[in-house]
């Protein structure tokens, strides 16, 4: 069933355009992959948004300020 949902969408058609490309490869780490590529974006726009709170972004993404710090350092945006 499709996803209405703009970014579900969104990623969905990056998807088989990336399995397209591989003509033929067999893709190792893709679940890693898409959580990378999705994840730095989300913490970099969400912490702007916050204008460099931790602590509202945290709130705003639903998850411990720990957690932020972590992956913030994880993605050097310390």
């Amino acid at each position: 069933m499709p996803n209405p949902d703009p970014i579900s969408q969104c990623i969905e058609t990056l998807l088989q355009q990336y399995f397209t490309d591989l003509d033929g490869e067999v893709p190792t780490g893709v679940y890693d992959m898409v959580l990378h590529r999705v994840e730095l974006p989300l913490l970099t726009i969400a912490l702007q948004q916050c204008e460099g709170n931790q602590s509202r972004t945290a709130d705003m993404l639903g998850i411990n300020r720990n957690t932020l710090r972590k992956k913030m350092q994880q993605y050097h945006l310390l």
